[in-house]
């Protein structure tokens, strides 16, 4: 975790400078993997930073309060809550392993005492090649008081003979060690056959979005067996495939309007309000190509991997490989602000990957002939 200022920070200059304020977990080499994080989330507050991890666990950390003997203690955050929202498991009739590795977590706006989150993991098929997801609804809340003076239970929690109990008592609550419990309320699942991308709350409050690699689902918040398909662009011959969903976002007040991106560097803006199937788009952004900046890595590193709505709206910011985009929502033909990236760190690395997955691609699953 990272904020301005600090101990570390090159002094001198009038520009921003960010250094680390806070590093949680051992810096070592000899990382499991169950504990790769592999996605984080502030709260609306920001109060409460939520972790997955490939091991299917969540970690809730949450920001310390300022007081007079730590002035500067606001900024760091605490372990606050640990659980296992996703187990491993195995489909035998289907030749499934269902992979725990949390792939998102977001958080739903605060309306009590308690908080609730979504997270969401990944299956993968062996046989099939296809993945599904399932979307699990938490509850975190505290507890610091506890009933006594059960009528039918004595001290230690043991059943009372009825025939013995002479006299009525009113339960009361004592104080206890403050506990934080994260349970289960709702599981949301087969909806998705191909991996899910991004999951994002409605400002209604009522309904969240979940996206694959081909359609996008409406989902209720009270109903866990039925969602409704209000994006589809898998063709009918999967040939034909030149595109795919890469990220997916709700208005932060207009609850009709969402955007998605594309593996094209396309974004999408769609009004529910015009069909049940948001097959056309009510507004298209995208950046005219340099012809004379192409080359072999152009249709990757113009993927977008992420999207997001200014607080008010009005703006919206995504990311590629190589730079981070502001747009206005008024205009569509190109970017208001464009941030680039090291180019060249980048670009070695992403030759690397290529080659290795072309490597195992070789090696892994191919018959004669297909090479």
């Amino acid at each position: 975790m990272a904020g301005p200022g600090g101990g570390g920070c090159p002094a001198g200059g009038h520009d921003l400078q960010w250094c680390f304020s806070q590093v949680k977990g051992a810096v070592d080499e000899d990382v499991a993997e169950a504990d790769i994080i592999s996605t984080v989330e502030f709260s609306y507050s920001g109060d409460l930073l939520a972790t997955g991890d490939k091991g299917g666990r969540v970690v809730i950390f949450q920001r310390e309060q300022e007081n007079k003997s730590r002035p500067h203690a606001r900024g760091e955050y605490n372990v606050y809550s640990t659980f296992q929202s996703h187990e491993p498991e195995f489909d035998y009739l289907k030749s499934l392993e269902i992979e725990e590795k949390i792939n998102k977590i977001r958080w739903l706006p605060q309306q009590n005492a308690a908080h609730f989150l979504l997270s969401t993991n990944g299956r993968f098929c062996f046989k099939l090649r296809g993945q599904d997801k399932t979307i699990k609804l938490w509850k975190i809340s505290e507890r610091d008081k506890r009933a006594e003076g059960y009528n039918l239970k004595d001290e230690d929690g043991r059943l009372r003979d009825p025939f013995r109990i002479t006299a009525l008592r009113v339960p009361i609550l004592k104080p206890m060690d403050l506990m934080v419990e994260a349970s289960p309320r709702r599981i949301f699942a087969n909806a998705h056959t191909y991996h899910i991308n991004s999951i994002s709350v409605n400002s209604d409050h009522e309904t969240y979005l979940s996206a694959d690699d081909l359609r996008i689902n409406l989902w209720h918040l009270e109903i866990t067996d039925r969602s409704f398909n209000i994006v589809d662009i898998k063709p009918v011959n999967m040939e034909e495939l030149t595109e795919v969903i890469t990220a997916a976002e709700f208005h932060p007040l207009q609850c009709n309007v969402f955007v998605y991106s594309s593996s094209k560097g396309t974004i999408r803006l769609c009004d529910m309000r015009s069909s049940a199937l948001c097959d056309r788009h009510s507004k298209f952004f995208e950046e005219p190509e340099d012809p004379s900046s192409r080359s072999f890595f152009s249709e990757i590193i113009s993927s977008i991997s992420d999207v997001k709505f200014s607080h008010s709206g009005r703006y919206m910011m995504t990311r590629d490989y190589l730079s981070v985009k502001v747009w206005d929502l008024n205009m569509e033909s190109r970017p208001v602000e464009t941030h680039q990236r090291d180019h060249d760190g980048v670009l070695q690395q992403l030759l690397q990957d290529v080659r290795s997955q072309h490597a195992e691609g070789r090696h892994a699953g191919s018959l004669p002939g297909e090479q």
